[in-house]
């Protein structure tokens, strides 16, 4: 009799100790009240500074205004879903400040998934437009430095190219979403899956970021040689993203590499994740996590500022078509003993254009 009573009472130890663990949260302490609403307020002006730079980046017209717009709407989406998350209590989410398992229609014992199911999805969006960011900005480096070194090669237009590469993380996103629908994990999986996806996108992104930059300003030092230009402003503004972008990314796999490791190694020691998700842990997380964005935001928004104040101007963007540049300037410029360089349509407007060497 007792060896058939022994698991009905483990069973009951194990759910007493998950609803004291549970008991034991509370559902927002006074400093993340706070904490939260002082990112919601930065993420509000972010919007707000991104929103107005693209009105007044619109107005100005042309094929590069497009792609300025672009940065700016993308930067305003990624602001304006962050405030949503903060400005909204988190209360309305769930009971508990700190996540824990949540089991999809599992109605009775967790009434609050629909919602908890919502505000990872909004994180993971939040988190797809931020990188999104960076993905356009490599798209267009790659895309010039292809026209630069192959010229003859046949090119796909950056902006495919940038919706396939997107498309490609938010099936993952989506992927994600219908798994936990399908009961085959819990809200829990739901991190574990984010935190994983974006440590290794951010890996990548500190790799291609730091190639790029170094074969972008071989090529501005080139050319600026050859058309007899200063590239010097150029150059700095091509460090400052290459410096500010690793900086944020290798911070942001460092976050989720080590998040991801620790809740692998509590749910294999205790079959949840609940000793990673205390309010300590928690909240020097979402304290991390958040100010690197609204840094690397803010900076974005200063580097871009160059495209009304740079002192080279362009007409147009050269992404992917012709170059128009004025009649007599050009890569066959080649004076003054310089080495001939591939003939390609990159002009004397690519060297300048603050577009493409701000972002």
């Amino acid at each position: 009799m007792a060896n058939e009573t022994e698991p009905i009472m483990m069973a009951v130890d194990d759910e007493t100790a998950e609803i004291s663990i549970l008991d034991d949260q509370v559902p927002e302490t006074t400093f993340e009240y706070y904490s939260d609403a002082v990112l919601a307020m930065a993420f509000l002006a972010t919007a707000f500074v991104a929103a107005k730079r693209m009105s007044l980046s619109r107005s100005h017209g042309g094929s590069e205004t497009t792609v300025v717009t672009a940065f700016y709407s993308l930067i305003l989406l990624t602001s304006s879903l962050r405030t949503i998350w903060f400005i909204i209590p988190s209360t309305v989410w769930s009971p508990y400040y700190t996540p824990h398992a949540v089991m999809a229609f599992d109605a009775l014992a967790h009434p609050h998934w629909k919602m908890r199911f919502l505000e990872i999805v909004l994180l993971g969006a939040g988190s797809l437009c931020l990188f999104s960011i960076f993905i356009l900005i490599l798209v267009y480096w790659a895309d010039i430095l292809k026209k630069y070194f192959y010229p003859d090669a046949r090119r796909s237009k950056p902006m495919v190219t940038f919706f396939v590469l997107v498309g490609g993380l938010a099936g993952v996103q989506l992927l994600n979403a219908t798994l936990f629908l399908f009961r085959n994990y819990s809200t829990e999986g739901m991190l574990l899956v984010n935190s994983i996806t974006l440590s290794v996108v951010s890996v990548l992104c500190v790799f291609e970021i730091t190639i790029f930059s170094h074969r972008f300003r071989t090529v501005l030092k080139t050319l600026g040689d050859i058309n007899q230009v200063p590239t010097e402003s150029q150059v700095r503004r091509i460090v400052w993203i290459t410096v500010t972008g690793n900086l944020f990314f290798f911070t942001r796999a460092f976050l989720e590499t080590v998040f991801a490791a620790m809740m692998v190694m509590y749910w294999r020691r205790n079959g949840d994740v609940a000793e990673v998700f205390d309010h300590g842990v928690w909240d020097a997380y979402i304290l991390m996590k958040h100010w690197s964005e609204l840094a690397i935001l803010g900076l974005m928004l200063y580097i871009l500022q160059n495209r009304f104040t740079g002192s080279t101007p362009t007409d147009t963007m050269r992404g992917g078509e012709g170059s128009g540049s004025s009649p007599g300037v050009g890569l066959e410029k080649n004076k003054n003993g310089y080495q001939k360089v591939p003939e390609t349509d990159l002009g004397d407007d690519d060297v300048g254009s603050p577009s493409l060497l701000s972002v």
